[in-house]
């Protein structure tokens, strides 16, 4: 059994823990909030973000040095805008070389990188192929509630995916193993945008019909988008492409779903976040998918759309028009014609 430190204490650092400490790890819990690592400890709670009892296996610390201690594992599970600051602290602390799992699902805007891109810049001794991403459709609520869960672990080196696999795997938590690490990671991020657009619409009113066209032509934006930053257009139908689109787009438990919801209904950005009261990771992912959009010459209508809802003040339903009204194309012409360009050659 290892020694694991999952950095974030959070809805899914505290899922993640109880799946390893499920299967026998030692499981340290770091947060950067005292009051809720004391909380953790003398209660086996967290119930600001979940309503389970924790395994005795898991202890919370507050201190990043004694948490890290001794460890084989470091799982990063803190939001993005935070990942590079917890990493500068890791590379001044970190004494010998160590799995690197994250499960941050997002970009950077203004640099537009990936986060596995973001760990190894901070971190001195570890490339990007030294680092592992966990993704898929995988709600918090539902892993720690046991229930059947499965996902992808990616690295550019499959000796390290593999072991992220065999730490992770049980009878109610799956894990497959891909080596597009590319593709599971921006699959993981961008689908958030599409959550967004789909709790907008809901919150218009709007029906079944509208969130199955927009998730569809959501799927192909992705593809469009991943395939030219050098993603496997294969990894977009996997799950977590569109299984993870799926679950986001479709469920309450979606804090992007939910963000989008209220907008749907009129309220502010602002105003969602602050009622929200936790990390919605798709609003930043707009403003770099959007900035990616403009880069690389992809066009991205619902991007462009929730980029206009976001931050230029754009009413949802005029949007929702703009996207109705544009230029007549026919269908396949994303994902599909991808697919055939790749494996015709």
């Amino acid at each position: 059994m290892e020694k694991v430190a999952v950095l974030g204490a959070g809805s899914w650092g505290t899922a993640l823990s109880i799946v390893l400490a499920d299967n026998g790890h030692e499981v340290r819990l770091w947060s950067h909030r005292e009051n809720q690592v004391v909380l953790i400890n003398e209660t086996h709670r967290n119930e600001q973000y979940l309503d389970v009892t924790l395994p005795d296996q898991i202890k919370a610390y507050a201190n990043l040095n004694e948490a890290i201690s001794g460890v084989n594992v470091i799982v990063v599970v803190v939001p993005t805008k935070a990942i590079r600051e917890v990493c500068k602290q890791l590379n001044s602390i970190v004494k010998e070389k160590v799995t690197i799992i994250h499960a941050a699902k997002g970009i950077e805007p203004v640099t537009l990188k990936r986060v596995s891109e973001m760990i190894s810049e901070e971190m001195a001794d570890y490339n990007e192929e030294d680092i592992v991403v966990l993704s898929g459709p995988s709600h918090a609520e539902e892993v720690a509630l046991r229930h059947p869960t499965t996902v992808t672990v990616s690295s550019v080196n499959t000796d390290n995916a593999k072991i992220a696999q065999s730490l992770f795997i049980s009878d109610s938590f799956r894990v497959y193993t891909s080596p597009d690490i590319i593709g599971v990671e921006l699959g993981g991020a961008l689908k958030n945008i599409i959550a967004l657009g789909a709790g907008i619409s809901d919150g218009l009113g709007y029906g079944d019909n509208a969130k199955a066209a927009l998730i569809t032509r959501g799927l192909a934006e992705i593809a469009r988008l991943g395939t030219k930053l050098g993603a496997n257009p294969l990894s977009f139908l996997g799950l977590s492409g569109v299984g993870d689109l799926i679950v986001t787009c479709t469920s309450v438990h979606s804090r992007n779903w939910r963000a989008g919801n209220l907008l749907g209904k009129g309220l502010k950005l602002d105003d969602v976040l602050n009622q929200m009261g936790m990390v919605v990771e798709g609003v930043r992912t707009v403003k770099a998918a959007y900035q990616f959009s403009k880069q690389q010459n992809v066009e991205m209508p619902i991007t462009t759309g929730i980029h206009q809802i976001l931050f230029e003040d754009k009413a949802p339903k005029d949007v929702v028009d703009q996207l109705m009204n544009r230029t007549k194309r026919e269908e396949m012409d994303d994902l599909a014609l991808l697919l055939m360009e790749r494996y015709s050659q």
